[in-house]
């Protein structure tokens, strides 16, 4: 692009040597320079329009590029919500179980601490029959140990007489 224009040939040689000039000259520059001016002119709003142009071509492709990113975030968006409803149901299922875990979990505690002490009662009374089994035992032999020491003596008796 060219910032300045120079003025016709016959017009810049039109001067005198003094600076004078004459009203045909001056009229002739006049012209010259308003046809410059207008050259320049139509030029500017020639690029203005070039501009204008382009800007409204990028301005067309952004908005049909607005209007593919919105189509597709709808798209996505779509894809997302039945899995969020889900999703959601799940999570609500899943409080509500915890829910009800927390006081299953503490009364099966509460068993468990039932139970073990239920066995360790069993157990000792178990060791104690136990041990009145062993005493039984004892004393039932020592009883025959008694009997039969009598029978003896008895015995002894009888032959003896």
């Amino acid at each position: 692009m060219q910032t300045q224009q120079q003025a016709p040939g016959p017009v810049s040689q039109s001067f005198s040597f003094n600076g004078n000039l004459t009203k045909e000259e001056e009229e002739e520059l006049s012209k010259s320079a308003l046809s410059t001016f207008k050259a320049r002119e139509a030029e500017i709003e020639k690029k203005k329009v070039e501009v204008r142009e382009r800007v409204q071509a990028h301005l067309g492709r952004i908005q049909e590029e607005t209007k593919r990113l919105a189509d597709i975030r709808k798209e996505l968006e779509g894809l997302a919500d039945p899995l969020k409803k889900e999703v959601s149901v799940v999570r609500k299922k899943i409080d509500s179980v915890n829910k009800q875990l927390k006081p299953l979990g503490h009364t099966c505690q509460k068993k468990e601490k039932e139970y073990r002490n239920a066995l360790e009662a069993f157990n000792d009374k178990n060791k104690e029959k136990v041990q009145l089994i062993t005493r039984l035992m004892e004393l039932v032999s020592e009883s025959e140990k008694l009997r039969m020491k009598k029978l003896e003596e008895l015995c002894k008796n009888i032959e003896l007489n």
